[in-house]
């Protein structure tokens, strides 16, 4: 059978078990099975697909209809235009959270503190970025480090990347220009809402820190500001009806300039302020 065939068979059994964009994931399937990119499908559409790659398809269309997403799947998630690891025990990079490095890219620092690091995405992203910059980057998994120092390593900044194995800021003694974050902010009565790809396929703890959503942005915006170097920013992603509140709390904990960001559906995402 050849890859146009299989392609279009991949993509009427992904469309039959109600998966809305049909065509788009069976390209990504079908290119994930043959080893090409999902952009050589065309291309390559008279290419011979053997019966072993055959046999790899059948149970990731099989996962596709389970509603685990592509990303999980193949074990990838595209975010800044660089391509990271995932897998059970960290947060899939979402676009929302671009919002938050096209902040921090404003305005370069030398030294920041990643909290809750997950996959690493955003220290990665921001060490390749910024190629004299250093970073802590923390998390409480030690199972999701190993997933980071893998990203940090794929793309050449784990020399300039100390991962650690902590809870926000416990025995972190320096101070840095910057403080960013993509803490858990989904309340534990909203997890049932979620999308079966999401609530299902991610890590509970890195959806939700309990009942208020804004437990470990309170913690955060509570200790930032002694870990902060006068002028230094503190951004934090956020849930989209999140924005207000927070501002609030970062006032009471002594921070000013302080302002909300819309990611690009237009939601607010990310607040950001700076220490006095």
């Amino acid at each position: 059978m050849i890859l146009r065939e299989v392609f279009a068979q991949t993509s009427r059994s992904l469309r039959s078990c109600g998966i809305e964009y049909s065509a788009r994931d069976a390209r990504a399937l079908c290119a994930f099975a043959v080893g090409i990119e999902p952009d050589q499908v065309t291309i390559e559409a008279n290419m011979e697909v053997t019966v072993l790659q055959q046999e790899i398809l059948l149970p990731l269309i099989r996962k596709r209809c389970e509603r685990m997403p592509i990303s999980r799947i193949i074990g990838n998630r595209l975010f800044w235009g660089r391509q990271f690891e995932i897998n059970k025990y960290v947060l899939d990079p979402r676009g929302d959270t671009e919002t938050l490095i096209a902040l921090a890219l404003r305005q370069p620092a030398k030294k920041f503190l990643d909290l809750g690091t997950g996959t690493g995405n955003i220290a990665v992203t921001l060490l390749c970025e910024w190629p004299e910059a250093h970073a802590i980057a923390t998390d409480i998994s030690p199972d999701a480090l190993k997933v980071a120092k893998r990203n940090a390593v794929s793309h050449k900044v784990i020399e300039r990347l100390d991962l650690r194995e902590r809870d926000w800021f416990k025995n972190i003694s320096s101070t840095f220009d910057l403080i960013i974050s993509n803490p858990p902010y989904i309340g534990e009565d909203e997890i049932e809402k979620l999308e079966k790809d999401v609530k299902t396929f991610d890590p509970l703890i890195s959806l939700s820190p309990g009942k208020d959503g804004l437990i470990a942005h309170r913690q955060i915006a509570r200790d930032a500001y002694n870990y902060l170097e006068v002028g230094g920013r503190l951004i934090l992603e956020i849930g989209s009806f999140q924005g207000a509140k927070l501002k609030q709390i970062l006032n009471l904990s002594g921070f000013k300039e302080i302002e909300t960001h819309k990611d690009l559906d237009g939601y607010d995402r990310v607040v950001s302020c700076v220490r006095n």
